[in-house]
C-alpha cells in the first residue's frame, strides 16, 4: 500500500437524472477539468428605464438568470497506451464520448419513432415529453440544475478510419431556477439547495470597514 499526501482530484461533470424518480440515468465525468469557467448573471429587477416600475428600482422579482460556459478537452492518447483494456478507444477514438454529449441535445430514436407512429394514427403531440433532469457538478459545493443550451465540437487528429482522436468541446448551460420549474419540481429543490450553499459561502467572508474604502462616514 502506498501513501500520498496529494489530495484526490475530483472530476467536474454532468449527471443525468430521471426527474420523476430521481434515479441516475448516466454520469458524465470530464476527462480533464476545464482551466476556466465563465459564469454570467442577468439580474431580474422590477424597475425599468421608464414607467411606473421606475419607482421600485431596488426590488428583485426573481432569481438572476445564470449562464455557465466552459471548454473541455477529450483525448484518446492515454487510453491508446493500453489498447487491450480500451478496445473502444482503439476502434472509435473519442467518438463515443462525443456521442454521449450529443445525446443530451437530441431526442432518442425510440421517442422520435413513437411520436411518428402516433402522428400517423391521428394523435397529435400537444406537449413534448419532459427531458431528463441535468445537473452540472463542479465539486460537492456546486451542484446545479441546468439545461444544455450550446454545444460546439471541434474534432482533431483523425485515425485511418477518420475517427477523431482528440476533440475540443465548448458547452453552454443555463441554470434552471424556481422561476423556470417551480418549487415542487426536483430541479427546483436542487436550485434552492444551490442558493443555500452560495449563501453559506457568502457568510464565511467578513465585511470590510468604511475606512478601507477611504470613508469615515456615509453621505
Amino acid at each position: 500500500m502506498s501513501l500520498s499526501s496529494s489530495p484526490q482530484l475530483l472530476k467536474a461533470g454532468l449527471v443525468v437524472l430521471d426527474a420523476a424518480s430521481g434515479s441516475v440515468a448516466r454520469t458524465i465525468a470530464l476527462q480533464y477539468n476545464p482551466e476556466t469557467l465563465s459564469r454570467s448573471f442577468q439580474v431580474q429587477g422590477v424597475g425599468g428605464d421608464a414607467g411606473a416600475e421606475k419607482a421600485q428600482p431596488f426590488r428583485l422579482k426573481g432569481p438572476a438568470i445564470e449562464t455557465i460556459k466552459f471548454d473541455a478537452e477529450i483525448d484518446a492518447t492515454d487510453a491508446l497506451e493500453q489498447p487491450d483494456q480500451n478496445a473502444n478507444a482503439v476502434q472509435y477514438g473519442v467518438a463515443p464520448q462525443l456521442a454521449v454529449l450529443e445525446a443530451l441535445v437530441n431526442r432518442s430514436v425510440a421517442e422520435m419513432l413513437a411520436i411518428n407512429e402516433e402522428s400517423k394514427s391521428g394523435t397529435l403531440e400537444i406537449l413534448p415529453p419532459e427531458a431528463p433532469l441535468l445537473l452540472f457538478v463542479w465539486g460537492a459545493n456546486r451542484v446545479v440544475p441546468v439545461r444544455l443550451t450550446d454545444l460546439s465540437v471541434t474534432e482533431e487528429a483523425f485515425d485511418a478510419a477518420l475517427n477523431p482522436m482528440r476533440a475540443k468541446v465548448s458547452i453552454g448551460l443555463r441554470v434552471m431556477s424556481t422561476d423556470d420549474v417551480g418549487f415542487d419540481h426536483r430541479a427546483g429543490t436542487a436550485f434552492i439547495n444551490h442558493l443555500r450553499s452560495r449563501e453559506s459561502l457568502a457568510g464565511k467572508t467578513g465585511s470590510a470597514s468604511l475606512a478601507s474604502l477611504g470613508l469615515t462616514s456615509l453621505p
